[in-house]
């Protein structure tokens, strides 16, 4: 598949694009060559497109410019091909608030456009739909590895949040690469250990694993490592260590490249993020999100088996 195929799967499948709307692009300097080319397939669909330039803060998470976040609110379809998420921002809440339909792309490559986005989104849908239907009104979910994760969370009350690709509705956000499920977990009730075996949002594939121990909802202690260490600096404080995030991969055609926007689709892992989760459905708001990602869990969800050593049920 070629690229300008993928950005039209895009604007087309995905965003649903139309003549008389209005299309605007963000990205930065790292990004500005997939920025350009999704620019330039935009304007073959509507001549109300705009290309924006923003900076690259330290971390996933922080808000954009002013400019960048006034100019949000004046478009139907946003994409951001950018090198940091812009995905937990109040800049990218308002605007979905405002009704744009709003793709997320934090450091995606042209590998990973052509490959990971040539995919039946009404069969990830449906995958989502079900696994969704199973965790519904759950309240601890309990995830195992056999290389030693052993952590549990509670949901009572947060909502499961389906990304399918298919963002053709006021206000639909997501990623893409699209493929997951997620939810923001109860603050203060996590508990275990976790190892994570892939990778580290915006630090890349592990060098070695990484044990997390979480004590009443934070991180309480991180192993030592290249990326462990790196990881570390960013917890600037106590917010910073929240778990915010469960989620769940189901792209088949994603593989684990050492980019958390791919890494956390891939079907059979499971990521925690932490930090953020302000903007779906969780009360911690700071301007940083990391997600690290696990291969093959066993997930239990009120003791039924959702997920054994990276298979669905």
């Amino acid at each position: 598949m070629s690229i300008d195929q993928s950005c039209q799967i895009i604007l087309k499948d995905c965003m649903n694009l139309k003549s008389y709307e209005s299309c605007l692009i963000i990205t930065d300097k790292k990004l500005k060559s997939i920025g350009g080319i999704l620019y330039k397939n935009a304007l073959r669909i509507t001549n109300k497109s705009k290309l924006i330039l923003t900076s690259i803060p330290k971390a996933h998470g922080a808000e954009p410019p002013k400019h960048v976040s006034d100019e949000m609110l004046r478009h139907n379809v946003i994409l951001m091909p950018t090198t940091k998420s812009l995905s937990h921002t109040r800049a990218r809440k308002n605007a979905s608030k405002k009704g744009a339909r709003i793709a997320s792309m934090p450091g995606i490559t042209v590998d990973m456009m052509k490959r990971a986005l040539d995919i039946n989104f009404n069969k990830i849908r449906t995958i989502n739909e079900k696994l969704i239907k199973k965790l519904k009104n759950k309240n601890k979910i309990k995830i195992t590895t056999k290389k030693g994760t052993n952590v549990e969370f509670y949901t009572k009350g947060r909502k499961w949040i389906s990304d399918d690709g298919i963002y053709i509705k006021n206000g639909a956000f997501g990623n893409l690469p699209a493929g997951e499920i997620f939810i923001a977990p109860l603050e203060g009730k996590a508990n275990g250990t976790i190892i994570v075996d892939a990778s580290v949002g915006g630090l890349g594939k592990i060098d070695k694993e990484i044990e997390i121990k979480i004590k009443n909802g934070f991180i309480d202690y991180i192993s030592d490592g290249k990326i462990a260490k790196q990881f570390k600096k960013l917890l600037k404080n106590k917010l910073y260590k929240n778990v915010a995030e469960l989620g769940i991969g189901t792209n088949y055609k994603a593989k684990i490249t050492g980019n958390v926007l791919e890494d956390e689709k891939v079907a059979g892992t499971c990521h925690i993020a932490f930090g953020n989760n302000k903007h779906f459905g969780g009360k911690i708001d700071v301007p940083f999100h990391v997600d690290v990602v696990i291969k093959k869990p066993t997930i239990y969800c009120d003791s039924v088996l959702i997920m054994d050593d990276g298979n669905l049920i």
